[in-house]
């Protein structure tokens, strides 16, 4: 029986709607879900009794946030605030899907797991279709979730028990951390290999190479021919099993750099809950933030490139 789905959007977002709709094709052909959305209403219907309704009959509430979702009072006010009850109350499972940078951390939205991954923005990510396949492996997990404890598949549920998840505290070995470093080399080695190959297609202007000097390090290196003085751009990024260099993992902004040079470093480090990284810059110090391997990644390529003339909007 499929999870029944509601999708909460905006209309501003109407193109991001039709993506994830596509993205989601296979949850419906496999029979996970059944998705509605205000699309399905008809003409001359009563369009507060039909939503409300699909509110209440719904196991997965999708928000759609943006900044033109948390400005409607319509979204906002009337159905994610019905759906944040029925969350609260255990009865619907409530998934926020960050289109935009928003103010979304500053709402209730912020006690919910947020997709993609870390909360980050489609719109930040080089690859949007990267971006919604983490979502819909987000939203097959939480549909298997939610049709466990559904109403609808008689499962009895204890009046006035409030589902709420859960977070185990342990330990981590220098095996888990070791792990960790080189899940977060391999992330940073493919970040830089596709985002350079997209960066040699943006323009004919932009020339990359990216080449692997051993199997814990490599280096990339950016010409922008636009850019007559400082329009190159070199990095060498290391994993340091053997223990030199700062950091578990260290990058300097130079061609086929030696182990015993750097610029700056990524660190390992944990705490009651889970393993995250520290970025430090020699430059800019320590920072506070915890990332992820994909945000590490992120930050030290966009570091990269604004030394060759180059940014994003």
């Amino acid at each position: 029986m499929p999870a029944r789905v509601f999708i909460s959007y905006s209309h501003s977002d109407e193109k991001a709607l039709e993506r994830l709709h596509k993205h989601l094709a296979m949850l419906r052909r496999d029979g996970s879900i059944d998705a509605w959305f205000d699309h399905a209403i008809l003409a001359g219907a009563e369009l507060g009794k039909i939503i409300e309704s699909e509110l209440d009959a719904s196991d997965v509430f999708l928000a759609l946030v943006s900044p033109d979702y948390l400005a409607s009072n319509y979204c906002y006010e009337k159905e994610f605030e019905h759906a944040l009850r029925r969350s609260r109350a255990g009865t619907m499972r409530l998934i926020p899907i960050i289109l935009e940078p928003c103010d979304w951390l500053s709402s209730p939205l912020s006690e919910f797991m947020a997709l993609p991954k870390d909360g980050k923005p489609i719109s930040e990510w080089t690859n949007a279709n990267n971006a919604y396949l983490d979502v819909v492996t987000g939203i097959r997990k939480s549909v298997a979730a939610a049709l466990i404890r559904s109403p609808s598949l008689s499962i009895p549920v204890e009046e006035g028990v409030v589902t709420r998840r859960v977070r185990l505290k342990r330990d981590f070995d220098s095996i888990d951390k070791a792990e960790f470093t080189d899940r977060t080399y391999k992330t940073i080695l493919d970040y830089f290999s596709k985002a350079s190959s997209e960066l040699s297609q943006a323009s004919e202007d932009i020339k990359t190479r990216l080449e692997e000097m051993s199997s814990t390090a490599f280096t990339c290196t950016i010409v922008n021919r636009v850019k007559v003085r400082q329009g190159e751009a070199h990095i060498t990024v290391r994993n340091n099993k053997s223990g030199r260099g700062v950091g578990d993992i260290s990058y300097v902004f130079e061609a086929h750099a030696g182990p015993n040079t750097s610029n700056g470093g990524v660190r390992v480090e944990a705490d009651e809950y889970n393993l995250y990284l520290k970025v430090d810059n020699f430059y800019g110090g320590r920072d506070s933030e915890k990332y992820s391997p994909e945000r590490a990644s992120e930050w030290l390529w966009d570091n990269f490139v604004q030394k060759a003339g180059i940014e994003y909007e």
